[in-house]
Protein backbone atom coordinates (compact mmCIF):
# COMPACT_ATOMS: atom_id res chain seq x y z
CA UNK A 1 0.00 0.00 0.00
CA UNK A 2 1.36 3.51 -0.37
CA UNK A 3 2.58 5.65 1.73
CA UNK A 4 1.04 8.68 4.23
CA UNK A 5 2.18 11.68 4.23
CA UNK A 6 6.00 12.57 4.86
CA UNK A 7 5.63 13.83 8.68
CA UNK A 8 3.37 10.15 9.53
CA UNK A 9 6.32 8.14 8.02
CA UNK A 10 8.58 10.29 10.04
CA UNK A 11 6.69 9.61 13.48
CA UNK A 12 6.12 5.58 12.79
CA UNK A 13 10.17 5.73 12.15
CA UNK A 14 10.46 7.35 15.48
CA UNK A 15 7.82 5.08 16.79
CA UNK A 16 9.54 1.54 15.76
CA UNK A 17 12.81 2.87 16.47
CA UNK A 18 12.46 4.01 20.04
CA UNK A 19 10.50 0.43 20.30
CA UNK A 20 13.14 -1.76 19.08
CA UNK A 21 15.93 0.37 21.14
CA UNK A 22 13.72 -0.31 24.49
CA UNK A 23 13.47 -3.81 23.82
CA UNK A 24 16.81 -4.55 23.17
CA UNK A 25 16.76 -2.48 26.39
CA UNK A 26 14.88 -4.67 28.81
CA UNK A 27 16.38 -7.91 27.22
CA UNK A 28 19.80 -7.07 28.25
CA UNK A 29 18.36 -6.73 31.32
CA UNK A 30 16.30 -9.45 31.81
CA UNK A 31 19.36 -12.18 30.50
CA UNK A 32 21.66 -10.32 32.81
CA UNK A 33 19.64 -11.26 36.15
CA UNK A 34 19.42 -14.82 34.47
CA UNK A 35 23.23 -14.58 34.60
CA UNK A 36 22.77 -13.74 38.23
CA UNK A 37 20.78 -16.85 39.31
CA UNK A 38 23.03 -19.34 37.75
CA UNK A 39 22.58 -22.13 41.19
CA UNK A 40 24.34 -24.95 40.20
CA UNK A 41 26.76 -26.75 37.61
CA UNK A 42 30.53 -26.37 35.75
CA UNK A 43 30.13 -22.79 35.63
CA UNK A 44 28.80 -21.81 38.64
CA UNK A 45 31.78 -20.22 40.22
CA UNK A 46 32.07 -17.69 36.96
CA UNK A 47 31.23 -14.46 37.06
CA UNK A 48 28.17 -13.49 36.07
CA UNK A 49 27.82 -12.05 32.28
CA UNK A 50 27.82 -8.51 31.48
CA UNK A 51 26.51 -7.16 28.16
CA UNK A 52 29.47 -4.58 26.07
CA UNK A 53 27.99 -2.73 23.87
CA UNK A 54 29.66 -1.88 20.66
CA UNK A 55 28.13 1.53 18.57
CA UNK A 56 28.82 1.30 15.12
CA UNK A 57 28.27 3.69 12.10
CA UNK A 58 27.23 2.68 8.32
CA UNK A 59 29.65 4.23 5.83
CA UNK A 60 28.37 5.89 2.84
CA UNK A 61 28.68 3.85 0.10
CA UNK A 62 32.08 4.18 -1.38
CA UNK A 63 33.00 7.36 0.97
CA UNK A 64 30.62 9.40 -1.07
CA UNK A 65 28.10 11.23 1.50
CA UNK A 66 25.93 12.41 -0.89
CA UNK A 67 24.62 9.09 -1.58
CA UNK A 68 22.62 9.32 1.40
CA UNK A 69 23.46 6.41 3.04
CA UNK A 70 24.11 6.12 6.39
CA UNK A 71 22.36 5.09 10.00
CA UNK A 72 24.11 2.55 12.69
CA UNK A 73 23.31 0.55 15.36
CA UNK A 74 24.46 -0.55 18.90
CA UNK A 75 25.51 -4.30 18.70
CA UNK A 76 24.96 -5.45 22.73
CA UNK A 77 26.84 -9.04 23.46
CA UNK A 78 27.71 -10.91 26.44
CA UNK A 79 29.26 -14.23 27.28
CA UNK A 80 28.38 -15.36 30.63
CA UNK A 81 27.85 -18.39 32.58
CA UNK A 82 24.60 -18.77 31.33
CA UNK A 83 24.42 -17.81 27.94
CA UNK A 84 28.10 -18.92 26.53
CA UNK A 85 27.42 -16.16 23.32
CA UNK A 86 24.17 -13.85 23.15
CA UNK A 87 23.90 -11.08 21.27
CA UNK A 88 21.32 -8.49 21.12
CA UNK A 89 21.59 -5.97 17.89
CA UNK A 90 19.23 -2.96 17.47
CA UNK A 91 20.09 -0.71 13.98
CA UNK A 92 18.18 1.90 12.42
CA UNK A 93 19.93 2.71 8.51
CA UNK A 94 18.76 3.90 5.15
CA UNK A 95 20.42 4.41 2.19
CA UNK A 96 19.94 3.27 -1.58
CA UNK A 97 19.65 -0.20 -2.38
CA UNK A 98 21.88 -1.67 -5.14
CA UNK A 99 20.46 -1.97 -8.64
CA UNK A 100 21.01 -5.81 -7.93
CA UNK A 101 19.08 -5.89 -5.13
CA UNK A 102 16.14 -3.03 -5.50
CA UNK A 103 14.39 -5.62 -7.95
CA UNK A 104 14.00 -7.93 -4.49
CA UNK A 105 12.37 -5.52 -2.51
CA UNK A 106 8.64 -4.08 -2.97
CA UNK A 107 8.58 -0.50 -3.56
CA UNK A 108 11.62 0.42 -4.72
CA UNK A 109 10.25 0.02 -8.43
CA UNK A 110 10.75 3.91 -9.00
CA UNK A 111 13.33 4.79 -5.98
CA UNK A 112 15.51 2.23 -4.76
CA UNK A 113 15.69 4.42 -1.30
CA UNK A 114 15.19 2.61 2.02
CA UNK A 115 14.92 2.79 5.48
CA UNK A 116 15.27 0.13 7.93
CA UNK A 117 14.98 -0.42 11.66
CA UNK A 118 15.05 -3.31 13.84
CA UNK A 119 15.60 -5.63 16.95
CA UNK A 120 17.67 -8.66 16.61
CA UNK A 121 18.53 -11.69 18.60
CA UNK A 122 20.38 -14.77 18.93
CA UNK A 123 21.66 -16.94 21.70
CA UNK A 124 23.51 -20.13 22.24
CA UNK A 125 23.57 -21.39 25.99
CA UNK A 126 26.14 -22.99 28.15
CA UNK A 127 23.47 -26.14 29.23
CA UNK A 128 22.75 -28.35 26.04
CA UNK A 129 19.46 -28.49 27.85
CA UNK A 130 18.71 -25.21 27.27
CA UNK A 131 17.62 -24.29 23.96
CA UNK A 132 19.28 -21.85 21.42
CA UNK A 133 16.86 -19.25 20.59
CA UNK A 134 16.34 -16.41 17.57
CA UNK A 135 13.63 -13.39 17.69
CA UNK A 136 14.03 -10.28 15.41
CA UNK A 137 11.23 -7.81 14.51
CA UNK A 138 11.26 -4.93 12.21
CA UNK A 139 9.98 -2.11 10.54
CA UNK A 140 10.82 -1.37 6.83
CA UNK A 141 10.52 1.75 4.28
CA UNK A 142 10.57 2.22 0.95
CA UNK A 143 7.91 3.41 -1.60
CA UNK A 144 6.07 0.92 0.94
CA UNK A 145 6.15 0.70 4.19
CA UNK A 146 5.48 -2.85 6.32
CA UNK A 147 6.49 -5.06 9.89
CA UNK A 148 8.14 -8.83 9.53
CA UNK A 149 9.96 -10.75 11.89
CA UNK A 150 9.35 -13.90 14.58
CA UNK A 151 11.42 -16.13 16.44
CA UNK A 152 12.46 -19.52 16.42
CA UNK A 153 13.47 -22.11 19.55
CA UNK A 154 16.11 -24.46 18.50
CA UNK A 155 16.71 -27.21 21.26
CA UNK A 156 19.96 -29.47 21.07
CA UNK A 157 17.76 -32.28 21.65
CA UNK A 158 14.50 -31.64 20.42
CA UNK A 159 13.45 -35.42 20.93
CA UNK A 160 13.65 -34.57 24.98
CA UNK A 161 12.20 -30.91 24.89
CA UNK A 162 9.37 -30.93 23.36
CA UNK A 163 7.54 -29.49 26.83
CA UNK A 164 9.58 -26.19 25.87
CA UNK A 165 8.64 -26.04 22.30
CA UNK A 166 5.09 -25.91 23.23
CA UNK A 167 5.08 -23.28 25.64
CA UNK A 168 7.13 -21.22 23.42
CA UNK A 169 4.55 -22.13 20.36
CA UNK A 170 1.70 -20.82 23.15
CA UNK A 171 3.18 -17.48 24.25
CA UNK A 172 3.79 -16.75 20.66
CA UNK A 173 0.17 -17.88 19.07
CA UNK A 174 -1.51 -15.95 22.13
CA UNK A 175 0.34 -12.88 20.52
CA UNK A 176 -0.88 -13.67 16.97
CA UNK A 177 -4.77 -14.76 18.34
CA UNK A 178 -4.99 -11.03 19.79
CA UNK A 179 -4.27 -9.49 16.37
CA UNK A 180 -5.89 -12.11 13.98
CA UNK A 181 -6.68 -15.58 14.55
CA UNK A 182 -5.17 -16.76 11.16
CA UNK A 183 -1.90 -15.39 12.18
CA UNK A 184 -0.53 -18.18 13.90
CA UNK A 185 -1.01 -21.21 11.36
CA UNK A 186 0.15 -18.73 8.38
CA UNK A 187 2.82 -17.26 10.55
CA UNK A 188 3.95 -20.87 12.13
CA UNK A 189 3.63 -22.71 8.56
CA UNK A 190 6.42 -19.84 6.98
CA UNK A 191 8.23 -20.75 9.75
CA UNK A 192 8.78 -24.18 9.28
CA UNK A 193 9.20 -23.35 5.49
CA UNK A 194 11.83 -20.81 6.07
CA UNK A 195 14.20 -22.48 8.40
CA UNK A 196 14.60 -25.76 6.82
CA UNK A 197 17.61 -27.32 5.38
CA UNK A 198 17.18 -28.24 2.12
CA UNK A 199 20.56 -30.03 1.90
CA UNK A 200 20.04 -31.78 5.39
CA UNK A 201 16.43 -32.67 4.81
CA UNK A 202 15.73 -31.42 7.96
CA UNK A 203 14.41 -28.15 10.03
CA UNK A 204 16.94 -26.28 11.75
CA UNK A 205 14.99 -26.44 15.54
CA UNK A 206 11.32 -26.57 16.83
CA UNK A 207 9.97 -23.57 15.11
CA UNK A 208 8.02 -20.59 16.39
CA UNK A 209 6.64 -17.97 13.76
CA UNK A 210 7.98 -16.19 10.79
CA UNK A 211 6.34 -13.13 8.93
CA UNK A 212 6.95 -10.50 6.42
CA UNK A 213 5.77 -7.78 4.63
CA UNK A 214 2.95 -7.47 6.75
CA UNK A 215 1.05 -4.17 5.65
CA UNK A 216 -2.49 -4.38 6.58
CA UNK A 217 -2.83 -0.84 5.69
CA UNK A 218 -3.52 -0.08 9.26
CA UNK A 219 -0.12 0.79 10.65
CA UNK A 220 -1.26 1.38 14.62
CA UNK A 221 -2.81 -2.33 14.41
CA UNK A 222 0.52 -3.98 13.00
CA UNK A 223 2.74 -2.03 15.00
CA UNK A 224 1.01 -3.38 17.84
CA UNK A 225 1.41 -7.00 16.57
CA UNK A 226 5.05 -6.88 16.35
CA UNK A 227 5.41 -5.20 19.86
CA UNK A 228 3.64 -8.39 21.32
CA UNK A 229 5.82 -10.30 19.28
CA UNK A 230 8.57 -8.76 21.36
CA UNK A 231 6.64 -8.67 25.05
CA UNK A 232 5.55 -12.65 24.30
CA UNK A 233 9.28 -13.72 23.56
CA UNK A 234 10.64 -12.13 26.47
CA UNK A 235 7.97 -13.13 28.89
CA UNK A 236 8.58 -16.78 27.74
CA UNK A 237 12.04 -17.25 26.71
CA UNK A 238 13.52 -16.33 30.13
CA UNK A 239 11.40 -18.61 31.74
CA UNK A 240 12.14 -21.33 29.58
CA UNK A 241 16.08 -20.99 30.10
CA UNK A 242 15.15 -20.58 34.24
CA UNK A 243 14.01 -24.09 34.25
CA UNK A 244 17.23 -25.20 31.98
CA UNK A 245 19.87 -23.85 33.30
CA UNK A 246 20.33 -25.85 36.04
CA UNK A 247 20.12 -29.42 34.61
CA UNK A 248 22.79 -31.61 34.97
CA UNK A 249 24.65 -32.57 31.57
CA UNK A 250 27.19 -34.63 30.31
CA UNK A 251 30.02 -34.71 28.04
CA UNK A 252 28.34 -36.66 25.17
CA UNK A 253 25.55 -33.90 26.24
CA UNK A 254 28.36 -30.96 24.63
CA UNK A 255 29.04 -33.33 21.93
CA UNK A 256 25.48 -33.43 20.36
CA UNK A 257 25.03 -29.79 21.44
CA UNK A 258 28.07 -28.90 19.01
CA UNK A 259 27.24 -30.76 16.04
CA UNK A 260 23.70 -29.32 16.24
CA UNK A 261 25.15 -26.00 16.62
CA UNK A 262 26.94 -26.47 13.25
CA UNK A 263 23.47 -27.34 11.40
CA UNK A 264 22.76 -23.52 12.87
CA UNK A 265 25.85 -22.44 10.67
CA UNK A 266 24.91 -23.98 7.77
CA UNK A 267 21.44 -22.11 7.68
CA UNK A 268 22.80 -19.04 8.58
CA UNK A 269 25.69 -18.55 5.86
CA UNK A 270 23.61 -20.41 3.07
CA UNK A 271 19.78 -19.92 3.70
CA UNK A 272 19.25 -16.96 5.64
CA UNK A 273 17.67 -13.76 4.52
CA UNK A 274 18.51 -11.59 6.97
CA UNK A 275 22.27 -12.02 6.62
CA UNK A 276 22.04 -11.67 2.72
CA UNK A 277 20.14 -8.10 3.19
CA UNK A 278 23.01 -7.09 5.97
CA UNK A 279 25.75 -7.98 3.64
CA UNK A 280 24.18 -6.49 0.48
CA UNK A 281 23.01 -2.98 2.27
CA UNK A 282 26.37 -2.29 3.58
CA UNK A 283 25.43 -3.23 7.23
CA UNK A 284 27.99 -4.19 9.76
CA UNK A 285 29.29 -7.33 9.45
CA UNK A 286 30.78 -8.21 12.88
CA UNK A 287 26.78 -7.41 13.72
CA UNK A 288 25.73 -9.37 11.06
CA UNK A 289 27.44 -12.66 11.82
CA UNK A 290 26.72 -12.16 15.73
CA UNK A 291 24.53 -15.07 15.28
CA UNK A 292 27.20 -17.25 14.86
CA UNK A 293 27.98 -19.82 18.18
CA UNK A 294 31.00 -19.80 19.68
CA UNK A 295 31.96 -23.09 18.98
CA UNK A 296 30.67 -25.86 16.81
CA UNK A 297 31.49 -29.30 15.29
CA UNK A 298 30.57 -31.16 12.25
CA UNK A 299 31.06 -34.97 12.80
Amino acid sequence: MSLPDAETVAQHKTAASQWFEALRTRICAEFEAIEDSLATGPHQDMEPGRFSRKAWDRPAVNGDASSGSGGGGVMATMRGRVFEKVGVNVSTVHGQFSDQFRGQIPGTEDDASFWASGVSLVAHMRNPHAPAVHMNTRHIVTGQAWFGGGADLTPMFPENHADDAASFHAALQSACDSADPSYYPRFKDWCDEYFYLPHRDEPRGMGGIFYDKLDTGDWDTDFAFTKSVGEAFLDIYPRIIRSRMDQPWTDADREGQLIKRGRYVEFNLLHDRGTKFGLMTGGNTEAILMSMPPEAKWP
